[in-house]
């Protein structure tokens, strides 16, 4: 077996990292994300965010940070995770099947002018795919996060960032990277400078 070289994976994320840097239009729309979550706060709007395995982690993780705080002391914001209720998700597993999950929720607890971020490193999770198909309906702003290509999500969605790579831990590290961006610039916005 050919041990793993450490300088590799590292110089892949850094190459992934150079290309997310050299890509306006991926850059404009990260600005464009940031700014329409900064009026649907003004508005009192909220941000959901849904994801399986290590993108449902990415989620919390980012809805952590809107919600308690990122690098500036401030009120909080309204974020939340839509998996974190496990009664809730094997409930609605079990009779509805897991495909529906997260619309059912969106479903129940948003309204017009809410956001959801949508991460999915293939684009292609079924259940990711009706829980933007129900934003859509309800009169959300969805922001699809995925890996390159986008999947069905890219066609779906309002706004698309998709990482460029089909390897999924340097698709999520990028993720967390392009969050933290997006809660650094919502807090500049609403709370002034760091």
């Amino acid at each position: 077996m050919k041990p793993i070289s450490i300088k590799n994976i590292i110089q892949d994320t850094i190459d992934i990292k150079n290309k997310m840097l050299n890509d306006a239009v991926l850059l404009k729309t990260i600005e464009e994300v940031a700014e329409l979550i900064v009026a649907a706060y003004q508005k009192n709007g909220k941000v959901l965010l849904c994801g399986n395995g290590g993108s449902a982690a990415d989620a919390q993780h980012l809805a952590a940070e809107l919600t308690g705080r990122f690098q500036i002391e401030r009120v909080p914001l309204y974020a939340e995770a839509l998996h974190t209720n496990s009664s809730y998700l094997t409930a609605v597993a079990n009779d509805y099947g897991f495909e529906n999950v997260y619309s059912r929720i969106i479903s129940s607890n948003s309204i017009s002018g809410d956001v959801l971020i949508a991460l999915s490193t293939s684009g292609q999770s079924k259940n990711i795919i009706n829980a933007c198909k129900t934003a859509k309906e309800k009169g959300l702003t969805s922001i699809a996060m995925t890996g390159a290509g986008g999947g069905m999500l890219k066609g779906i969605c309002d706004y698309h960032i998709a990482v460029p790579s089909d390897n999924t831990a340097r698709v999520q590290e990028c993720h967390i990277l392009i969050g933290h961006i997006i809660c650094a610039y919502v807090e500049l916005m609403l709370f002034g400078e760091i």
